[in-house]
């Protein structure tokens, strides 16, 4: 579940976290409000991913007509396939240096990292590979946490290679142990795979600030932050109308299916990831493009094959679906009906092709031949044959 810049900062406040005063705007009127009311501010588009400000996502303006103007420019965006529906304003900050202060899970290591640079602004994989020195990290016990100690001797190697803030290190040291305490809490307390304030701006004033913020929650611990999966689905669905989640992801979890929405038109549903991701590549191999990864697991039974099936379809970019089963728990047959239930159920007229070996594949294939559906004897020319019907397709 990946949060806007809004709500993460709301997140961050709420935690003791300094952040910028800010307003949210639908429209470029209530942006220029916003302007009247705090003056000079920034104007953010609101999408769950980064490169706004490449993408011109970002206008920083000095008076109301400014902001409305600039706010209707951002809110006809879309920014990486991501319609822009609302943009942040806050109040534009006096930067002396930008920072950089992040936690993420390290999956080698099995607990957080906590990251910290110098080199704040910039992406951390760009810093990393071209000043690897600028970045310091420590992986805290996952009981006890950070200890001051640890965030101290982070934050001194992080400021090493930063001769211009030498003479500030000890004060902004001390600053951040309290800051980086309150991030760990954050992260921990929404069980994130990533939470990250860049820039962490250092002010004029001497003050730290979160300039921006990135907070994404491990999916699989939905079921422990269901207030924050229910406003992403708000959000998502338009009934406050912002954006947070892709929509179809957003229904996938809904429906308890493993999905990841895509670009392409070749709708994709094998059983197990290897065997997905296989069919993924096996559709590129052959000229066409993938409009989804979705996993239906080990045991799938008829009911959730009709479920993911349906889940596919609800794209309208959708020209064909390519079922790929490997039959070991799932039974061939019990595949075969599903399929047959969701195209008469759905009165499906798009393309179809399956393949299925394994646990009951003859009897799966005998029903689908049955029901007018041939399925295909390999992966391979599955593939082939989803691309061939799908590319001439103009609906």
């Amino acid at each position: 579940m990946k949060l806007l810049e809004y709500q993460a900062k709301q997140r961050f406040a709420a935690a003791g976290i300094a952040v910028p005063p800010g307003r949210l705007a639908r429209t470029p009127e209530e942006a220029a409000d916003a302007a009247r009311e705090l003056g000079r501010i920034a104007v953010k588009a609101q999408v769950p991913i980064g490169g706004r400000g490449k993408a011109g996502g970002i206008a920083v303006v000095d008076t109301p007509e400014e902001a409305q103007r600039e706010a209707a420019r951002i809110l006809a965006m879309d920014i990486r396939g991501y319609p822009v529906r609302s943009v942040w304003c806050e109040t534009g900050l006096s930067i002396d240096s930008e920072l950089y202060l992040g936690i993420t899970l390290d999956r080698d290591r099995r607990r957080l990292a906590i990251i910290f640079s110098a080199a704040g602004g910039m992406e951390i994989e760009q810093v990393a590979e071209e000043a690897p020195e600028r970045i310091a990290k420590l992986w805290p016990d996952p009981f006890a946490g950070p200890h001051p100690f640890e965030i101290r001797q982070l934050a001194f190697a992080g400021f090493e290679h930063a001769p211009e803030l030498r003479s500030r290190v000890p004060k902004l040291v001390t600053s951040l142990v309290a800051l980086t305490k309150r991030l760990y809490e954050v992260a921990t307390s929404l069980d994130a795979v990533t939470c990250e304030i860049n820039p962490l701006v250092l002010t004029q004033d001497g003050d730290l600030v979160a300039a921006d913020g990135k907070l994404e929650i491990d999916e699989n611990a939905d079921s422990r932050h269901q207030d924050v999966a229910e406003e992403l689905a708000r959000d998502a669905t338009g009934e406050s109308g912002l954006s947070g989640d892709d929509p179809f992801e957003v229904e996938a979890r809904k429906r308890g299916l493993t999905y990841v929405h895509l670009d392409g038109d070749i709708g994709c549903i094998g059983n197990g990831a290897g065997l997905t991701m296989n069919t993924l590549d096996l559709i590129k191999q052959h000229g066409g493009e993938p409009a989804d990864f979705l996993d239906i697991g080990g045991g799938a039974n008829a009911e959730r094959v009709r479920n993911a099936l349906e889940m596919v379809l609800l794209d309208p970019k959708v020209r064909g679906v390519f079922i790929n089963i490997f039959g070991g728990i799932t039974r061939g047959d019990e595949v075969a009906r599903g399929i047959i239930a969701a195209r008469d159920q759905l009165h499906i007229s798009k393309p179809l092709v399956v393949r299925m070996t394994g646990t009951m594949e003859e009897e799966g294939r005998r029903l689908l031949e049955a029901a007018g559906i041939v399925p295909a004897k390999t992966a391979t020319e599955a593939a082939a044959t989803i691309v061939a019907l799908t590319r001439h397709r103009t609906s």
